[in-house]
C-alpha cells in the first residue's frame, strides 16, 4: 500500500508543481524534476513516514521498472522521427552533427579534466578522467522529447534535434567502450581488446537488429485487428514486450552480448513508422496514453536525484569543470558540424544549447564504471552532480533555444480567444 501511495502523491505532486512554476514559465519537465526532490529521500521522505514520500533511494530504486518503460516509449516516439521520406533532407546532416558534437564533448571534457588530473592527481585519475570524458556523450532524449511536445515545437531545428539526440546513444556506445577500456587498461595493466573493439559494435548491431525484427511483427500483427483501440493495446503491448527483451544477456565465446533498450525501441518504432500506413495515427494516441507515465518517470528521477554530492567541494569542483567543458563541447561541436552542412543560420546558433540535458544513458554508463572500484564511486558521484544541474536547468535552455530559433512560437490571438471563449462557457455550465 505504501507504494501506491508514495507513487499517487508523486505524480499528484508534480502536476500541482506545474500550476506553481506555470507563472514563471518552466517547462513541464523542471516542475516534475523539483516535485521528485520536494518527495524524495532529503524532504518529504527525511520525515520518515512511509507512503507519504520516497524514505530512501532504495524505496526510489524498487520502482526502476517504471523508469525502463517509459524510457522505451520515449525511444519509440523518437524513433517515429526517422520517417525517410523526411531522412532524404535531414538525414546527412543529422549523421554528421550526431557523430561531432559528441566527440566534441569527449575532448573538451577529456582534455580539461586531463589538465584537473595533472594539478590535482590525489583527487582525480586519469583513467576517471578519460571515462567522464566518455560520459560526456550522452544526451537525454526524455528531457529534450519532453520540451518539444509541450510547446509543440516545429522547425528546422526541431526536426534535427531529434535524429541527432537518437544518434548519441549509439555513439555515446562506441566511444564509452573504448575509453572505459582503456582507463580499465590503466587500472588493472591488462588489455581487453574484446570489450574495447568488438563488445560495443556487437550490442549496436543486435539492438538494431532487435528492434527492426519486432517493428516488423509488431506491423504485421496490426492487420489482424478492425478497432483503433484494439491497435492501440498492441502496439503498447508490442513496446513492454521489447523493452523486455531489451534486457536479456549472454555469452558467446569471450563476447558478451547485451542490448541497449534506447536502440532498441527507437528502431522499433522507426520500422513501425515506414512500414505500418497507420502508424502516425497509432502513435499519436500512444502519445496521450503516456503522459502519465512520463510525467511520473520524471518525478522518479528527481526524487532519485543525490542531493548529497553537494557536501563534497572536489566533487563540486570537478563537476562544475565537467559541465562547462561538456557544454562548451556540445555548443561548439554543433556549430561547426552545422555550419559545414550548410544548416540554416538559427539552426547553427541555438541547436547545441538544447543538446545540453543529461540523464538515463549516463546513469548506466556509471553503473558499468563501477568496474574500477573505488575509482568508480567518484565517477558516479560527479555524473549525478552533473545531472542534478543539467535535468533542473537543461530543460529550461531547451526551451529558450528552442524559441530563439523560431521552433517556439507564441499562442496567437485566436487560439487564446478560442480557449478563453470555451472556458467561459464551461463557467456557465457550472
Amino acid at each position: 500500500m505504501s507504494t501506491l501511495l508514495s507513487i499517487s502523491i508523486a505524480l499528484l505532486m508534480g502536476l500541482m508543481m506545474t500550476r506553481v512554476l506555470k507563472p514563471i514559465k518552466l517547462p513541464d519537465v523542471t516542475a516534475y524534476l523539483l516535485a521528485g526532490v520536494l518527495v524524495g529521500p532529503y524532504c518529504l521522505g527525511a520525515l520518515g513516514i512511509d507512503g507519504l514520500g520516497f524514505i530512501s533511494s532504495e524505496a526510489v530504486n524498487k520502482l526502476s521498472l517504471v523508469s525502463d518503460v517509459a524510457l522505451g516509449f520515449i525511444a519509440f516516439s523518437i524513433g517515429n522521427e526517422f520517417r525517410l521520406n523526411e531522412l532524404k533532407h535531414t538525414g546527412r546532416q543529422a549523421a554528421i552533427v550526431g557523430v561531432v558534437q559528441a566527440l566534441a564533448a569527449t575532448l573538451f571534457v577529456d582534455v580539461a579534466l586531463l589538465v584537473v588530473h595533472l594539478i590535482i592527481p590525489e583527487k582525480l585519475t586519469a583513467a576517471q578522467a578519460i571515462t567522464l570524458g566518455a560520459i560526456a556523450t550522452a544526451t537525454a532524449p526524455a528531457a529534450t522529447l519532453m520540451v518539444v511536445r509541450q510547446y509543440k515545437a516545429k522547425g528546422p531545428t526541431t526536426s534535427l534535434l531529434l535524429p541527432v539526440v537518437a544518434l548519441d546513444d549509439a555513439v555515446g556506445l562506441v566511444v564509452f567502450a573504448i575509453n572505459f577500456g582503456v582507463a580499465r587498461t590503466m587500472v588493472s595493466g591488462t588489455t581487453d581488446l574484446v570489450s574495447i573493439l568488438v563488445t560495443p559494435l556487437v550490442e549496436i548491431i543486435a539492438s538494431l537488429g532487435l528492434g527492426a525484427i519486432m517493428g516488423w511483427l509488431l506491423t504485421k500483427l496490426e492487420t489482424l485487428f478492425h478497432s483503433n483501440t484494439n491497435r492501440l493495446n498492441v502496439t503498447i503491448a508490442f513496446v513492454f514486450i521489447t523493452v523486455a527483451l531489451s534486457m536479456l544477456e549472454f555469452q558467446i565465446g569471450p563476447v558478451h552480448v547485451g542490448f541497449s533498450s534506447l536502440l532498441v525501441c527507437m528502431m522499433l518504432g522507426t520500422i513501425f513508422c515506414n512500414i505500418c500506413p497507420l502508424a502516425e495515427d497509432l502513435m499519436n494516441k500512444a502519445d496521450r496514453w503516456t503522459s502519465p507515465l512520463f510525467a511520473l518517470f520524471f518525478v522518479l528521477s528527481g526524487a532519485g536525484l543525490e542531493l548529497s554530492v553537494f557536501t563534497d567541494i572536489a566533487i563540486v569542483g570537478i563537476g562544475l569543470v565537467y559541465i562547462l567543458f561538456r557544454s562548451a563541447g556540445k555548443c561548439s561541436g554543433s556549430w561547426l558540424s552545422t555550419k559545414a552542412t550548410h544548416c540554416p543560420p538559427q539552426v547553427c546558433k541555438y541547436l547545441g544549447i538544447t543538446l545540453l540535458p543529461q540523464a538515463g544513458v549516463a546513469l548506466g554508463m556509471c553503473i558499468t564504471a563501477r568496474q574500477l572500484g573505488e575509482q568508480g564511486d567518484l565517477i558516479r558521484n560527479i555524473t549525478l552532480f552533473a545531472i542534478l544541474v543539467y535535468e533542473i536547468v537543461g530543460p529550461m535552455f531547451t526551451r529558450w533555444a528552442l524559441t530563439k530559433a523560431g521552433d517556439i512560437r507564441p499562442m496567437s490571438d485566436e487560439v487564446k480567444n478560442r480557449r478563453q471563449i470555451k472556458l467561459a462557457q464551461l463557467e456557465k455550465k457550472t
